[in-house]
């Protein structure tokens, strides 16, 4: 008997160490990979004012927190001192918090205002900024391993003298923009956003003011996202891209890449144009031929808001929505993702 459980023993000692041997063999499991956790927060609206529109609207800039604001030309328009304008804006929003300026046609030329006045009360307080504050500019958010360039642009609109900057084909203020497109692939930031205070596309009273030279080039450079001013509505283009069937931008459907909400970035380009920062609202333009481009809008005659586009970006997605002021109800969301 001794002997069988001594038999016993060293049988179950050899299992024991067979399936231990085949424990050990085993690769170790897989480690979840660490997701950039990292964000951007932005918001941007223009067409402002000083009455009681837009601080409704810089009410709700605040209550959203955002890193930093992009105002998108048009400011305290005429008869307003430009130190008026800045007091209400650093009062709700606190003297340190980034409004970051760009010129509207009302005080680029300074007969409405000065944007030189404009800049000195709201100066720039992003690290890293290149260019002309309040003019042309670009900025990478944040400096270490940006996710987003921001380029602000001044086409289609009067400085000094009653002159507009030139940004045609081959000119300077082209190049420089171009190499700011350029420079953020090469470096692989995720996202590219222009600013501009004139649209080009509109279903609202202006025609192609930003020019639609440039406007070709950031649709065939696939920026991800255009914001503009100037029209006081809110539209959204659908996503906008060249193709064999479409070599320069036309209203018809070989020229939308995609026209839901949902979206695969480096198909094409968004243009939204957010000019409902507190001024009034006008209509929007039904029978206009670019109605087509469009998959959302706001103005005086539908839905009628004041508010700001609200921008989040990851290292994987662009989240871009249309938030009211307080008293209105007009919503829009999209997203981009890798």
């Amino acid at each position: 008997m001794a002997t069988r459980r001594g038999s016993a023993s060293a049988l179950l000692a050899l299992l024991m160490c067979i399936g231990l041997a085949a424990c050990e063999s085993k690769p170790a499991p897989e480690q979840p990979k660490t997701t950039d956790a990292r964000s951007v927060h932005f918001t941007a609206a223009g067409d402002t004012g000083v009455e009681e529109g837009a601080e409704a609207v810089l009410d709700k800039i605040k209550e959203l927190s955002p890193d930093f604001n992009l105002h998108l030309g048009d400011m305290s328009y005429s008869n307003v001192p430009e130190q008026q304008f800045c007091d209400m804006v650093t009062g709700k929003l606190g003297k340190d918090f980034p409004y970051q300026l760009l010129a509207g046609n009302h005080e680029s030329d300074g007969l409405q205002g000065d944007i030189e006045k404009f800049a000195e009360c709201l100066p720039n307080k992003l690290p890293g900024l290149k260019g002309e504050y309040a003019k042309q500019w670009y900025v990478d958010m944040p400096q270490e391993r940006p996710l987003v360039r921001v380029i602000m642009l001044s086409p289609g609109i009067p400085f000094e003298g009653g002159d507009e900057l030139d940004y045609s084909e081959g000119s300077e203020r082209w190049k420089w923009t171009e190499n700011a497109i350029n420079s953020a692939h090469e470096a692989k930031i995720p996202w590219t956003v222009v600013g501009m205070h004139t649209p080009c596309f509109s279903i609202g009273r202006y025609s192609c003011d930003a020019g639609r030279e440039l406007t070709n080039m950031l649709v065939k450079k696939k920026v991800d996202l255009v914001l503009n001013g100037h029209e006081h509505i809110y539209q959204r283009t659908k996503q906008l891209a060249t193709s064999v069937s479409c070599r320069e931008m036309e209203a018809r459907k070989g020229c939308m890449a995609d026209t839901d909400d949902s979206l695969d970035k480096g198909k094409g380009t968004v243009f939204v144009t957010s000019g409902l920062g507190g001024r009034n609202i006008r209509p929007i333009n039904h029978g206009d031929e670019e109605k087509p481009y469009f998959a959302a809008w706001s103005g005086s005659n539908e839905d009628p808001a004041m508010g700001t586009v609200d921008v989040r970006v990851t290292g994987s997605r662009m989240d871009v929505k249309f938030v009211p002021a307080d008293g209105y109800t007009f919503t829009d969301s999209f997203s981009i993702s890798r």
